[in-house]
């Protein structure tokens, strides 16, 4: 799932990296807001409410609010700079960055259960959250080419229309890319809602626990490549010696 980048990639390795990874992004959001009442892939919201805070005079909270956007785009930064300095063809270059968010979400995950609800404690975790998030978005972006984003939903929905759009005046044979960027956008949404729900279902029966979830998906993304070439090379020697012994 990360050793191809950009144009080398197919359109299912984006597809499967969409699903995954857009159902990560969806799980933590929903179970982020339900544990410190924040989005912690929600930078467009976050931005209103800073200008909603700033006009309240509420400088307390739009300090937290600032703090919260610069650790989203200093997650995007951290990101970007390791895949550029690793190199963008090179799977560890992509694999850093998630291991990076594994260990913030197992942090979480950890010593989310000793949460007390303070601000201090809220600036420290959905902080994280959201500087993880900004790194993953960045690391998905660039490793697509920026077909995929895992979080803005909103571009997501802006292009869907435009696509849906251009579908109804092109012809049959005209439109086959057209369709494969829909579907593409399509499982992008339908992944975030639907890891969404799991996350809050999960949150609302375990708690913090929930948050092991997320960090197997990454680590399931992170060695999909791995376990595939395994076991189709084990398929293959099974299949080689059946065929020699009939």
């Amino acid at each position: 799932m990360l050793r191809h980048a950009g144009q080398k990639r197919s359109f299912k390795q984006n597809l499967r990296l969409a699903i995954m990874l857009c159902i990560n992004a969806g799980f933590i959001n929903a179970a982020g807001f339900l544990a410190f009442n924040v989005l912690t892939t929600n930078v467009t919201g976050h931005a209103a409410l800073l200008a909603v805070d700033i006009a309240s005079m509420n400088l307390r909270s739009a300090r937290m609010v600032v703090l919260w956007l610069i650790l989203f785009l200093l997650g995007a930064f951290t990101s970007s700079f390791i895949i550029s300095r690793v190199g963008r063809n090179r799977f560890y270059g992509y694999a850093t960055p998630m291991i990076v968010i594994i260990l913030i979400v197992l942090m979480v995950a950890l010593f989310g259960k000793n949460y007390q609800y303070t601000l201090s404690e809220t600036e420290v975790f959905a902080g994280s959250l959201l500087f993880g998030m900004g790194m993953q978005n960045a690391m998905v972006s660039m490793i697509s080419g920026a077909v995929v984003r895992t979080t803005h939903l909103t571009g997501m929905f802006t292009d869907l229309g435009i696509d849906l759009a251009t579908l109804f005046r092109q012809h049959q044979e005209q439109s086959s890319a057209l369709k494969r960027r829909i579907v593409l956008k399509l499982a992008i949404i339908i992944s975030f809602l639907l890891g969404g729900i799991l996350g809050a279902l999960l949150f609302n029966s375990v708690s913090f626990t929930a948050f092991f979830i997320p960090a197997l998906i990454l680590v399931l993304a992170m060695c999909y490549d791995f376990f595939r070439i395994k076991i189709s090379r084990w398929a293959n020697r099974y299949w080689r010696k059946r065929s020699i012994k009939h």
